[in-house]
């Protein structure tokens, strides 16, 4: 019965000695890595005692350490993952513990980009805490309940995986938290109205017995007028300074650079161009667009006109929308029946690309609003992993920037990616008349061990002329 009753007021010589006796009936990790991390904070303040309670679960076994290994093992010579557990498991069972959330299966880590409230706020249900910043978006994490903050766990900037506590939270109404500022402070700005108001009659009392050093300052103000404009020829001298200043990488923008190395190391690209009169779309456009925009709210543009072209030309050159999967640079081909079209978004923080799923299926309109969707989301910074994930062609628009010609990077796994440039308006020859027209550069990047030269040249070469829909818009 001995080891049933509470261990009381222990000191520090016998701290140790203690928790590893306490084996009958076993104790759990969770409860072992808690009471040894006591009394390691015990060895800390020697003088100060520590009450410890026994934690007993008769349904778990200590299974991170052997009992026999327990004996031996100090709480300052624990393995290291049991040493990295004592944060997460050393926990107020009255409190409530947020954890960092499930964000995908490729993410299981993230940088605490900011906490949106601090100890002592009362939070909501589902009320925003922190946000988590990935390489592919930012997470929100909620308030499981509401209650107010009592501590936080971590720090901005650190590095957490999913799972880990991040904050703990006292549940409960906010009642009792909203009143106590309420009161403190009141009496604040009552004590600096009281200390306010007998300052003014001795700044009127001491201002007559002082008049002449009033008079013997006013002659002396102009003389530092003079040094001034000395002083302002050298302000732009200090202004063009040789100065840096380091900033570092989001997770987004390392992402990206690891992916676009990666992608250059492991794909042999290589880039054709073409060249399109665009005059014929832009007509179409031009007569279309409002009747489109008022039967369903949809703004037509090029984007859509492409995307549809690719998927049409898939039909006849598949290996474009297919992938190299395997071990060892890949030795298998996967070809694929559907298409989902990758559509590059710049964003403040990086470049991403959101999904249109199944754009075999839709028609003009449907692709166009998918786009402007996924567009508006980005910008709001609103994705989602599921917006985010898959891909098995990129179309990239440069144009909108004022690019003329460019030669994009391949998004692996896939195999290709579009690039349309700006609209430029260039004498060419048509019937043998020279004519002004707006002529656009197509460009496509692909990869060399897929898809040979004639196959690109002719997946290029046929996404023009399908690129101007009939008048139904199918």
């Amino acid at each position: 019965m001995a080891s049933r009753t509470n261990i009381a007021r222990l000191t520090r010589q016998n701290v140790l000695r203690s928790v590893h006796n306490v084996q009958n009936p076993p104790v759990s990790s969770r409860a072992y890595s808690a009471l040894a991390l006591t009394s390691q904070r015990a060895l800390l303040r020697p003088q100060r005692p520590v009450q410890f309670t026994r934690v007993q679960s008769p349904e778990f076994k200590l299974s991170l350490l052997d009992r026999k290994q327990t004996r031996h093992y100090g709480p300052s010579r624990l393995p290291p993952r049991l040493l990295r557990a004592f944060s997460y498991h050393l926990l107020d069972t009255a409190d409530t513990i947020v954890k960092v959330p499930e964000m995908a299966e490729s993410i299981t880590e993230g940088t605490l980009k900011q906490f949106s409230k601090q100890v002592g706020d009362f939070v909501e249900r589902d009320e925003e805490i922190a946000t988590i910043e990935t390489d592919k978006i930012d997470v929100a994490v909620n308030a499981p309940e509401s209650g107010t903050i009592k501590e936080l766990l971590v720090s901005e900037e650190d590095t957490v995986t999913v799972g880990q506590p991040i904050v703990k939270l006292e549940p409960g109404s906010g009642g009792e938290a909203a009143e106590k500022p309420k009161h403190e402070p009141a009496p604040e700005k009552k004590e600096e109205k009281t200390e306010a108001s007998p300052s003014k009659p001795e700044t009127k009392e001491a201002a007559p017995s002082k008049p002449e050093p009033v008079k013997e300052k006013q002659p002396e103000r102009p003389k530092p007028t003079e040094p001034r404009k000395e002083a302002e020829p050298s302000t732009p001298a200090q202004a063009g300074g040789r100065e840096e200043r380091r900033v570092k990488m989001n997770r987004m923008r390392l992402r990206i650079a690891e992916r676009l190395k990666q992608s250059q190391n492991t794909a042999a690209s290589l880039t054709t161009f073409n060249e399109v009169d665009m005059s014929s779309l832009m007509e179409f456009r031009k007569l279309y667009k409002d009747d489109v925009l008022k039967k369903t709210g949809v703004k037509l543009g090029f984007m859509s006109a492409f995307s549809r072209a690719c998927v049409l030309a898939m039909k006849d050159l598949p290996a474009v929308n297919a992938s190299i999967e395997g071990p060892n640079g890949g030795d298998t081909i996967v070809y694929r029946d559907y298409v989902d079209i990758s559509v590059a978004v710049a964003t403040e923080k990086g470049l991403v690309t959101p999904v249109v799923r199944n754009a075999e299926g839709m028609d003009l309109v449907g692709i166009e609003k998918a786009i402007a969707d996924l567009g508006k989301k980005a910008r709001d910074n609103k994705l989602t992993i599921e917006d985010m994930a898959g891909g098995t062609f990129t179309i990239s628009n440069g144009g909108v920037f004022g690019s003329l010609m460019g030669t994009p990077i391949i998004n692996l796994p896939q195999t290709a990616v579009l690039g349309l440039h700006a609209i430029k308006e260039r004498p060419v020859v048509v019937n043998g008349k020279v004519e002004v027209r707006p002529m656009m550069y197509l460009a496509l990047t692909y990869d060399h061990r897929l898809l040979d030269g004639r196959e690109a040249v002719t997946f290029l070469v046929k996404v023009y002329p399908r690129s101007r829909p009939s008048r139904n818009t199918d």
